[in-house]
C-alpha cells in the first residue's frame, strides 16, 4: 500500500543566502530505474555535491521497490535502512510535510515499473536559476516557452561528438 511522501518547505537558497519564500528556481522531477532492485546509495554523494555547491536543493527524494512478485515497498530516504538509507540521511533530514507528489503519482510509478526493480523519485529545485528567473522578472520578461531535449537525442548527438573526436 503506497504511503503519503513528504516534501521539504520552501526556501530559495544558494547556500543558505536567501529567505524562504522568495522566487524559487525551476523544480524538476527524475524516476531513475534500478534494475534488479540493485540500488546502492552511490549517487548520495553526487546529489549532496550538487547541493553543495547550490546547484540544486532537494526536495523530495522517494524510493519504490517492487519485487518478483509484484509486491510493492514505497519508503522515504530516512526510512531505507543500511548503507543506503545511511547515503541518504543528510536528504531526509530536510524533507518535512509540504506534499508535491500525491499517492496517485507515486502508485502510478509503481505500476509501470516492471519486476525486480527499484525506482528513486527525486523532486529538486534548480537554485542556479534563481538569480537568472529574478533578472527576468525584473526587466519584465515572460516566459514564452520551455522544453527539455529527449535522453535519445542527448546520446545521439554525445555518440557524433565522441566519434569526431570531439569533448
Amino acid at each position: 500500500m503506497a504511503k503519503k511522501i513528504s516534501t521539504t518547505t520552501i526556501s530559495t537558497t544558494k547556500k543558505g543566502s536567501q529567505k524562504a519564500g522568495k522566487i524559487m528556481g525551476p523544480v524538476d522531477y527524475l524516476v531513475v530505474k534500478f534494475p534488479g532492485n540493485k540500488f546502492s546509495g552511490e549517487i548520495a554523494p553526487e546529489l549532496a555535491k550538487l547541493e553543495r555547491n547550490g546547484i540544486i536543493r532537494i526536495i523530495d527524494l522517494a524510493f519504490v521497490l517492487k519485487d518478483t512478485k509484484g509486491n510493492v515497498v514505497i519508503t522515504e530516504a530516512k526510512d531505507m535502512g543500511d548503507k543506503t538509507g545511511d547515503a541518504f540521511s543528510a536528504f531526509a533530514k530536510v524533507i518535512t510535510d509540504a506534499e508535491w507528489f500525491t499517492v496517485d503519482d507515486i502508485d502510478a510509478i509503481a505500476a509501470d515499473l516492471p519486476l525486480n526493480s527499484s525506482a528513486a523519485i527525486l523532486l529538486f529545485e534548480n537554485t542556479w536559476a534563481i538569480h537568472l528567473k529574478e533578472g527576468l522578472i525584473n526587466s519584465g520578461a515572460e516566459l514564452y516557452s520551455q522544453g527539455r531535449i529527449p535522453s535519445e537525442v542527448i546520446r545521439a548527438v554525445e555518440q557524433k561528438v565522441i566519434t569526431k573526436g570531439g569533448v
